[in-house]
């Protein structure tokens, strides 16, 4: 009796394994993978720091502003778990609130795409009526960490939508795409503990 009950829990514990896993990988697309776009969900709650260098021109090189801007910005990102998401931000460049303006910019909102591996892109885009102009974008290499309550992040590629190089070899337009040395991280904001 004691044999058969044995065999019975063994049986019923390797088909729950066997339906953890066929579950866990219909989770990410038959991939197996880690990380999908629904990973990321909710509101995270982002930091950045770096450096506005200049302007690339038409030789693909970085032709530098009079001089190079810090940059420091706080975020809020609520992604949609679906690939989309909305930002507010507030920055400060070269010790000025980015674009003239003290407050919070809500006028952003963006797309994103998380890999299996949990590697991914964010591309976040500035809308009209903001200190920023429309048509600014921020686009970013990111890794989801932590159990997706983090995300870190490199930008590689920054548009604006004016300017000019100390040396005059770019102006923008048409060469609105800035050289920049920027990171941010995002953490999930947790309520009272849940996520």
């Amino acid at each position: 009796m004691k044999i058969k009950h044995l065999n019975i829990l063994s049986a019923t514990a390797v088909a729950l394994l066997s339906l953890s896993g066929a579950a866990q990988a219909d989770d990410h697309g038959g991939r197996g993978g880690l990380c999908s776009n629904a990973t990321l969900k909710g509101p995270f709650g982002f930091i950045g720091h770096g450096e506005i260098l200049g302007l690339i021109g038409a030789d693909g090189k970085v032709h530098p502003y009079a001089s190079t801007s810090i940059l420091d910005d706080v975020a809020l990102v609520t992604f949609d778990g679906a690939g989309g998401f909305t930002r507010t931000d507030f920055g400060v460049i070269g010790g000025l609130p980015k674009g003239g303006q003290p407050t919070f910019n809500p006028n952003q909102n963006g797309t994103y795409t998380v890999n299996s591996d949990c590697t991914g892109t964010m591309k976040i885009v500035y809308t009209a009526g903001g200190a920023v102009p429309a048509g600014v974008e921020t686009d970013l290499n990111i890794v989801v960490a932590a159990d997706g309550t983090l995300i870190e992040s490199v930008v590689n590629r920054a548009v604006t939508v004016s300017g000019a190089s100390m040396d005059s070899q770019a102006v923008c337009p048409p060469s609105c795409e800035q050289g920049v040395q920027e990171s941010f991280e995002g953490k999930k904001v947790l309520v009272y503990g849940f996520r």
